[in-house]
């Protein structure tokens, strides 16, 4: 089995966001995957999308232009907190070095209203790195990564759920 060794990262892909926006998810730095699609949450077995359009009743989006339009319509932005480090594959636990991304792009073009991190590492590193420079608060949800096994769906939809208070949306959860 090959040894798995840090590597140098920068984020090639801009945060989604307009002047609709009315949350951000932030997660931790894309994953492989999803550096190789070029957007948030590339891998098959996230359940980002699934989530979101089960909670918002809207269809499930497949490619990279549906997710942006998904975004856009719902009032969700989304980025990282990342913008650089050093990492091995995928595992956000193996973040070091950071550098963190911009976050104040986004909170001064639109008018976001709550801020929510995608997982504890998202958080954790959202308090560190970025919470110091926006003076604002985040929430932390449990992340919606295949890694996360121990939150099955539905957990994860119930605790997700409190992001609708913020968006024109009048669905219900399903």
């Amino acid at each position: 089995m090959e040894k798995m060794t840090y590597e140098t990262q920068s984020h090639t892909f801009e945060p989604v966001f307009d002047q609709n926006s009315r949350i951000l998810i932030l997660g931790t730095f894309p994953s492989v995957k999803s550096r190789e699609q070029g957007f948030y949450y590339g891998h098959q077995r996230n359940r980002f999308w699934k989530l979101l359009a089960e909670l918002t009743g809207e269809p499930l989006p497949e490619s990279v232009e549906e997710k942006k339009q998904f975004l856009l319509r719902t009032g969700i932005a989304v980025w990282d907190v990342v913008s650089s480090c050093d990492i091995i594959g995928s595992s956000d636990s193996s973040i070091k070095n950071v550098v963190p991304a911009d976050l104040s792009r986004v909170l001064s073009q639109a008018p976001i209203q709550e801020i929510f991190a995608n997982g504890g590492k998202a958080y954790s590193l959202y308090r560190k790195y970025a919470e110091p420079l926006t003076g604002r608060t985040a929430k932390k949800l449990p992340s919606t990564s295949p890694a996360n096994a121990g939150w099955q769906m539905e957990r994860l939809a119930a605790e997700w759920k409190q992001i609708l208070q913020y968006l024109d949306s009048e669905k219900e959860l399903r």
